[in-house]
Formats: structure tokens, C-alpha cells, sequence
């Protein structure tokens, strides 16, 4: 049924773009028989709105892989520079949050690790709607910030990296078994705030799968089981990322070729001082409107990635 609703909701757009086209050659007939100068305005603005929606859903064909309509859970960690790629990470954090409520996505912080003066060390967070994984996995890699920092007195710039990673929810696969005998389940009492809000508690959990040694955490829930079945979902898809990289090593020893997965050191540049500017080192694409960046819009470099992604199969 849910298969159903997507490809009617396929339908429906493709058709509602079909009767707007007819609509706007209807009205440009129209303006061209009387000479109506007037309508010119609303033709290109009509024009405009249907490229818009048409680039939309030549996006969304791109959008073909296993788990692309999945949802999307990010980690982030900060490289090296204490503080100063704490607050980096807090930064992209606060990025991929406004991203998802652009588009409507339900974002859920799973685990967070503050830092020890400001910013966050680590972050693991969910972002679920329609193809979420497809649009995410564009920002996988290392993400580096050059600006004048803060927390130096003495003003100089400094150059900060911070490790994105981004895997497909999986809840249920046919093709991952977990058997309880391999997992060693810990709990502790999650951090807060203190005072009235601390977790008097052992609720978060830490899940360790034994045999590949791969560990998930979950302290975002008050109750245990919560945060049980949280740390679950993410083991799943840790696993499922596991085994697909192993797929992909067994298909390079194959080909005897080593493949280009990475795309560089860092995938994308913000620099906020002497200039400013993002970059894509990936695709080129850059804009130096560094704020509507940090404020969520990275559709451009999403877009981009997807179609230079879909050049190279």
C-alpha cells in the first residue's frame, strides 16, 4: 500500500505539471492574439515555477537506489582543534536541523556528546520523510571551516574539520539477523543539565555487537526501552552499512582496480574570513551566500552531487 500511495503521488504531480504547461501556453496564445503586454509578468512567473517543479522531479528519478526513500541518520564528529571544531560541529548540527524542516522532515537527536567548554563533540540524529537517505548521503565525508575564530584572543584565523557520516534507517531487513547472544548491553545514567532535569536514572543505553565490535548509543529518551529500541535502530543500519562496504571491496578485488569513493580529503569549504564562500570540491558548485548555507539551504550542492554522481555510472 505504501508503494501504491508513492507511485499515485508520482501520477498526480506529473499530471498537475501537465495541466500548468497547458495552462501557461493557453495564456501566452492569449497575451500574443490581443497584444497584452500586461500578462508578460505572470507568463514568467508561471514559466519559473514550473521549472522549478520540473527540476524537482528530474531530481527525485535520480533518487533510484535500494534504500534512497529511506530515512537518514547522521553522525557528526569533530577532527582535531578542541573547542574550536566543537563548535563546528555544532554549527553543521544546526545546518542539517534546518535543512530537514525545509523539507518538512522529522528531525530526532538520538545522542549528544557536549563539549567540554562549548559545541558538541559528537551528535548521532535522525531525519525521516520521504527519500531523506537519498538527499543526505550527498553530505557524507569531511566538511572544513576556515574562519576567525571566537575563542582565540589573539583573532587568527583558524582551519577546523568535521567527519559527516550519513547511513539509510533500516528497521527491518530480510538480509540482517542479529542474534541477541552477539550484543553486550550496558546502561548508564544519561547526561542533562543538572538540578531538577538531571536523570536520576540508568536510561541511556549502549549496545556493543560483538562480533564486528561496532557500538551504538541512545540517550535521548527518558525511558530505557526507548533508547533500547533507538540504539537497535541504528545498529541495523550500521550493520547494513557494513555489509554493503564489504560488497563493494569484493567487487574492487574483482575488477582489480581501486575505486574512487571519497572524492577527496573534504568534500565541501566554508570560509567564513578572508572572504566568503562555499565550495563543493566535488562538483565546483559554490555560492557566497555563506549564511543561507549555514541556515539550511544546500539544495544546490545536493542537486549537484546527484547529478554528477548520475554522469559517472
Amino acid at each position: 500500500m505504501q508503494e501504491l500511495a508513492y507511485q499515485q503521488r508520482r501520477v498526480k504531480l506529473y499530471r498537475e505539471l501537465q495541466l500548468e504547461l497547458e495552462d501557461q501556453a493557453t495564456l501566452w496564445q492569449l497575451a500574443l492574439e490581443e497584444d497584452a503586454g500586461s500578462l508578460e509578468p505572470e507568463i514568467e512567473q508561471g514559466v519559473k515555477n514550473i521549472k522549478e517543479r520540473f527540476d524537482h522531479m528530474e531530481l527525485e528519478i535520480l533518487l533510484s537506489g535500494l534504500y534512497d526513500r529511506n530515512n537518514a541518520i547522521f553522525t557528526l564528529h569533530a577532527g582535531a582543534g578542541g573547542t574550536e571544531a566543537q563548535d563546528w560541529v555544532q554549527m553543521l548540527y544546526r545546518m542539517f536541523v534546518r535543512w530537514g524542516e525545509r523539507h518538512q522532515y522529522k528531525v530526532e537527536t538520538l545522542d549528544l556528546l557536549p563539549g567540554d567548554e562549548a559545541g558538541i563533540k559528537s551528535v548521532t540524529f535522525s531525519v525521516a520523510g520521504e527519500k531523506a537517505y537519498g538527499y543526505a548521503k550527498s553530505e557524507k565525508g569531511v566538511h572544513r571551516l576556515v574562519r576567525i575564530s571566537p575563542f582565540d584572543a589573539s583573532g587568527r584565523r583558524h582551519t577546523s574539520f568535521a567527519s559527516v557520516d550519513v547511513i539509510p534507517e533500516v528497521t527491518e531487513d530480510n538480509e540482517i539477523t542479529i542474534d541477541p547472544e552477539d550484543l553486550r548491553v550496558d546502561t548508564f545514567r544519561s547526561g542533562g543539565a543538572g538540578g531538577q532535569h538531571v536523570n536520576k536514572t540508568d536510561s541511556a543505553v549502549r549496545i556493543t555487537h560483538l562480533p564486528t565490535g561496532i557500538v551504538v548509543q541512545c540517550q535521548s529518551e527518558r525511558s530505557q526501552i526507548q533508547n533500547r529500541a533507538a540504539a537497535m535502530r541504528i545498529l541495523q543500519s550500521r550493520l547494513l552499512e557494513l555489509k554493503q562496504k564489504q560488497q563493494e571491496d569484493e567487487l574492487t578485488e574483482i575488477r582489480g582496480e581501486q575505486q574512487d569513493i571519497a572524492w577527496g580529503s573534504q568534500i565541501r569549504s566554508y570560509v567564513f574570513h578572508p572572504y566568503s564562500l562555499v565550495k563543493d570540491h566535488r562538483t565546483n558548485v559554490e555560492t557566497g551566500n555563506i549564511s543561507a548555507v549555514m541556515d539550511g539551504e544546500i539544495d544546490v550542492f545536493i542537486a549537484a552531487y546527484l547529478q554528477a554522481t548520475k554522469a559517472v555510472r
